[in-house]
């Protein structure tokens, strides 16, 4: 009779296990594609890539997973913080008080050696990402070029990166290659070729680059064409632009233009208004904050042998 009545609650242990649902965890990627699908809502012809997770640096105990959401050629990541269950998901960023808040992206921003224009050490430096052949990059440089240095001219830095994207425009990673040729031979000579370029970018073509290049190289007296003739047949500094892209890629750019504000992000064109509000608060914010700004690189020191190597040039932050 023990035996049974052992028997009957076993039964009635697994009957009651039974009605208990299996608990659900957001590491099973299809679990949580299906869970965000329905929580934005997505639309059924937009591509889902669950990304592995890794541990959170700032939230001890949760994993960072990013969710890449696709439609053709225009993409977005949604970072996610998830539970060490599996079983809660925190969507946004994590911010520590003690830190700059874009510390990551300016980790990664790489001014040294770029084109640039404004006030070495400038308290404001913007980075922008651009491709010469796309019209909203045309726009926001033009806007960048009558405002900037005239509204700002020690207290902002702006740095040129190229992300040319070749999917969409079949001449811009040829610009850029000729770009960084220019930059290369007379580094003041790229602004020039840069308000060139996007000036004549409608009547610019993949078969007619060349041409329109040397064009330009005439009316500037200190470029040698021949030189840069040269550069561009051989696509000389196309290694330089492939650092680039890289480098956009590592810091998740879907688009152009993208703009940096002392790592500020901003992921479409910007009008100037806009524009010079940001600028006015980093400003006044790096007058007692003083966790960005320009980190100069123009000071290039030779590495000897067997000396330590020098210490960083620290530049005073130019007052308003």
């Amino acid at each position: 009779m023990f035996r049974s009545v052992s028997l009957s609650l076993l039964g009635a242990l697994l009957l009651a296990a039974a009605d208990v649902p299996l608990q659900k965890s957001a590491f099973d990627k299809p679990t949580l594609e299906a869970y965000l699908r329905h929580l934005f809502p997505l639309r059924p012809d937009w591509t889902v890539q669950v990304l592995d997770p890794k541990p959170s640096e700032l939230l001890p105990g949760y994993s960072e997973v990013r969710v890449r959401v696709s439609q053709g050629n225009a993409s977005q990541e949604v970072p996610l913080l998830v539970s060490k269950d599996g079983t809660k998901i925190l969507q946004g960023n994590v911010y520590d008080v003690n830190h700059n808040p874009f510390k990551p992206d300016l980790d990664k921003l790489k001014t040294q050696f770029q084109p640039a224009l404004g006030t070495a050490g400038a308290p404001v430096v913007l980075v922008v990402f651009s491709d010469l052949q796309c019209p909203h990059c045309k726009d926001e440089a033009t806007m960048l070029r009558q405002n900037l240095i005239t509204g700002y001219p020690t207290q902002v830095r702006l740095y040129f990166k190229d992300f040319p994207l070749e999917s969409l425009h079949p001449w811009a990673k040829a610009a850029a290659i000729a770009g960084r040729c220019v930059f290369k031979q007379k580094p003041d000579a790229f602004w020039s070729y840069h308000d060139y370029v996007f000036g004549h970018q409608g009547a610019i073509t993949p078969d007619n680059l060349k041409n329109q290049v040397m064009e330009w190289a005439k009316s500037d007296k200190d470029v040698d064409a021949l030189q840069l003739g040269q550069c561009m047949d051989t696509k000389a500094t196309e290694a330089e632009v492939n650092a680039e892209v890289a480098e956009a890629k590592a810091l998740e750019i879907s688009g152009t233009p993208t703009m940096f504000i002392n790592g500020r992000r901003i992921a479409n064109a910007i009008d100037w208004t806009n524009l010079k509000f940001i600028i006015d608060n980093e400003i006044e914010y790096q007058k007692t904050a003083k966790n960005a700004g320009d980190d100069c690189g123009c000071d290039v020191k030779l590495d000897i042998p067997g000396l330590p190597p020098p210490a960083p040039v620290v530049l005073p932050v130019k007052k308003q």
